[in-house]
């Protein structure tokens, strides 16, 4: 149980954070700041907060747990202005889908005080913002990556830990750098091709026509194109080293299918698809067996 809850952001990650919360009964009191003072009176009024602050500094005051659920461009920034409250009890995570630029903000920020910071990922959201939608179910059975270094204090990482697990969550534990390799993949290219597709349809003359005939294949790939313009861009320039290199990645897997396509070879064609097809099998099988396993009751 945690006494107060400093929430500094409080759009969809940082309120569905807080609703979980208190839902879970883990926290008494939740104090929260966003930058946008309407934002923080509405979330007051949803009964996400309890209390608006005026500042970041002052949502930290009296705080025992403080999530920073800020773009990761502000992290530090957010960080500084709260560092002269920070104490070595206190558990600090963030919410970011970047990890090694906010493990570098966090040390430059917090300088002795970095070890109480637990960088945080859930792998949860959704293509809408806004603390209207905040969700005390949003992280519940969703997967959390935490990504400690050196100078993290073991105790926090073991309270982080427990807490994600209290909300639900499997909780992962990868470097800062493993962690962006990967998601540069699985996670920050399929936006950029969903931004991109859309783009590649509608600066064509009939891009509209061509949109009125798409089905459910085509809006299920495009989802994520509706996802917060701003809040992406930060993503992808933080990671832009390791995400440019999935890019070449996926542009030779492209070109290969267009050769393939070109020069008219069938069976070419069908073994790179199969290929695709039998990993996109294996892998989403693999998905329900675990699902099935987290569901089943356990014996103690």
């Amino acid at each position: 149980m945690f006494e107060q809850l400093g929430l500094i952001g409080c759009g969809l990650m940082g309120g569905s954070f807080a609703l979980a919360m208190k839902k879970t009964g883990l926290v008494k009191r939740v104090v929260g700041y966003s930058k946008s003072p309407s934002t923080t009176d509405r979330a007051r009024r949803l009964g996400v907060i309890d209390v608006e602050a005026p500042s970041a500094l002052m949502a930290v005051s009296g705080a025992d747990i403080v999530l920073v659920a800020v773009p990761v461009a502000a992290t530090e920034a957010t960080l500084k202005a709260i560092k002269h409250l920070v104490t070595p009890q206190m558990l600090i995570m963030d919410v970011g889908s970047t990890k090694a630029d906010v493990v570098q903000s966090a040390q430059r920020a917090l300088r002795d005080q970095v070890g109480s910071f637990v960088p945080a990922h859930p792998i949860a959201g959704s293509e809408v913002s806004g603390v209207e939608h905040a969700d005390a179910d949003l992280y519940n059975g969703r997967q959390i990556i935490l990504t400690p270094t050196e100078l993290t204090h073991t105790d926090q990482v073991e309270r982080a830990t427990h807490l994600w697990q209290a909300l639900g969550c499997r909780v992962t534990r990868l470097s800062p750098q493993a962690h962006d390799g990967a998601f540069a993949a699985v996670s920050h290219l399929p936006h950029v091709l969903a931004f991109a597709m859309m783009n590649s349809i509608i600066g064509q003359d009939h891009g509209d026509d061509f949109l009125s005939l798409a089905g459910p294949g085509f809006r299920d790939f495009t989802r994520i194109a509706a996802s917060d313009p701003k809040m992406w861009r930060d993503i992808l320039l933080s990671n832009r080293h390791e995400l440019i290199v999935q890019s070449r990645r996926f542009r030779q897997a492209l070109h290969d299918i267009e050769q393939a396509m070109e020069k008219g070879h069938a069976q070419s064609l069908e073994d790179l698809l199969t290929l695709a097809s039998e990993a996109r099998a294996h892998w989403r099988m693999g998905a329900q067996k675990t699902a099935k396993l987290r569901s089943s009751p356990v014996d103690p």
